[in-house]
């Protein structure tokens, strides 16, 4: 099993990746891990240190960008955010599991230009009204922070419907047919 590609999800915030994964390692406990990302944002209620995300301070960040420990990384919303190699070798390595990215557009070009050779996938909510809507439903969005994910989502969206730069594409219009259509293409190509 670890020796299957590594598997990038990507989509805009608000889109339904988090939920998605939380459900394939729920089903499938032994077989996925999840690459743990660092970031300079505040920690959200209920998120933990180590298991979410790495947060770290913005100089720590900017050792490891020097130090080229990143695989990829993106500052987005004033805050800093990277996959580093050994986050990707601890979940294959350590963990005996396939390993799981969930990083941003720009991240995905960068992986791109690595030699991990994943598979892309990338989640699109049904349409910008929807994805508005989950957006102000999460509570932790100010107005000048959604606007700014609004707009980023537009790129992310054109950027997604590319043909070529993912291999799936998965809308997040009802949740369990969304989980099914992700589930289908990562248990196909394992």
């Amino acid at each position: 099993m670890a020796s299957a590609r590594p598997i990038v999800i990507s989509g805009p915030s608000g889109t339904g990746k988090s939920t998605l994964l939380k459900k394939l390692f729920a089903e499938y406990p032994d077989k996925f891990g999840f690459s743990v990302s660092h970031t300079t944002r505040q920690p959200r209620a209920g998120e933990v240190n180590g298991k979410d995300y790495h947060f770290v301070t913005v100089d720590n960040f900017k050792g490891l960008i020097d130090d080229a420990k990143f695989i990829e990384w993106a500052q987005f919303g004033g805050n800093y955010y990277g996959t580093t190699v050994q986050a990707v070798q601890d979940v294959a390595e350590k963990d005996n599991k396939v390993c799981i990215l969930d990083i941003d557009m720009q991240g995905v070009k960068s992986v791109k230009k690595t030699d991990l050779d994943p598979l892309f996938l990338f989640v699109a909510p049904p349409d910008r009204e929807t994805l508005r809507a989950r957006l102000t439903g999460r509570g932790t969005e100010t107005d000048d922070s959604l606007a700014k994910r609004l707009a980023h989502s537009d790129a992310e969206l054109d950027y997604g419907h590319t043909p070529g730069n993912y291999h799936k594409i998965v809308v997040n219009d009802d949740l369990d047919s969304a989980y099914k259509d992700l589930k289908d293409f990562i248990i196909s190509n394992l």
